[in-house]
């Protein structure tokens, strides 16, 4: 399994960008949903990396499921 990352950039002016790396399919929105509800809930701007068109496999699965709200 791959180690699962959450980079958060926040610039001068306040903006906040959020990263996710090894995560395959819809789980990396599931990742930074908390987040982007600390932050006030507007996202500006959605980009989806091709590791979101990647299909899960079931042990993968689990362990995404296993962490809610992250």
């Amino acid at each position: 399994m791959e180690i699962q990352e959450v980079q958060v950039d926040i610039a001068a002016d306040g903006g906040v960008q959020l990263s996710v790396r090894g995560v395959k399919g819809p789980g990396c929105l599931a990742l930074t949903q908390a987040v982007e509800e600390q932050l006030g809930g507007q996202v500006v701007l959605r980009e989806l990396s091709a590791e979101h068109e990647e299909e899960v496999d079931l042990a993968d699965q689990a362990v995404q499921d296993l962490r809610p709200g992250w």
